[in-house]
């Protein structure tokens, strides 16, 4: 638990959103403003690897339900990245659901063994992980290692707030986010010696 080298961008800033959010619950729109440039970033990252070239349309939906029901919300500034973070992924599956595009079933039944994460793998991935080559990479991954990986290096949620954002237990989403950052580490090793001409998400469907 006291990896406080690991870079967590969200993290260092939660006192801020905090303070932010809860003037932006007593009406204060400049703090609404603050709160969204906080969080947006990342919530954006989980879009794209969850729904691609449509991430900006859905992450808008997001943030119309989240400012629809700001006053419900309670909590830290942590919290408030988890909550989002829930709301977007509502209206991303929606958005799926839509195109009758389904998620995979996830083979988490395989995934509950609470396997040991080696760090270094974690550190690989995280320099490359905020790329919009590597967001494509995990959009490659099966859903329920993307969605992990997503939640924990892209929004900066802690274990138990992504399994809640999840629906899953704290070891499984672990073990899930630990398989998806060890095979995109391989992949991103692979593309650092082959890859010349860098991909934006935007021109692949």
């Amino acid at each position: 638990m006291g990896q406080g080298a690991e870079p967590r961008r969200g993290q260092a800033y939660d006192g801020e959103l905090g303070a932010a959010v809860a003037r932006a619950q007593q009406g204060d729109e400049a703090a609404f403003a603050v709160a969204y440039r906080f969080v947006q970033p990342g919530l954006l990252g989980y879009l794209r690897g969850l729904v691609g070239d449509d991430a900006e349309d859905v992450a808008s939906d997001a943030w119309l339900e989240i400012a629809r029901d700001l006053g419900r919300f309670r909590g830290d500034g942590a919290g408030f990245r988890g909550w989002t973070a829930t709301i977007a992924r509502h209206r991303a599956l929606d958005h799926l659901r839509r195109q009758r595009v389904r998620p995979r079933p996830s083979a988490l039944e395989q995934d509950l063994l609470d396997l040991p994460g080696p760090q270094s793998t974690h550190d690989q991935a995280l320099e490359a992980i905020s790329t919009e080559h590597a967001l494509e990479l995990v959009r490659g991954l099966p859903r329920d290692q993307a969605e992990a990986v997503l939640l924990r290096v892209v929004v900066g949620l802690d274990g138990p707030a992504a399994a809640r954002v999840l629906g899953k237990r704290p070891g499984a989403v672990r073990t899930a986010a630990h398989r998806g950052l060890k095979r995109l580490a391989g992949q991103l090793g692979a593309a650092s010696v082959t890859d010349e001409a860098p991909r934006t998400l935007g021109e692949s469907t």
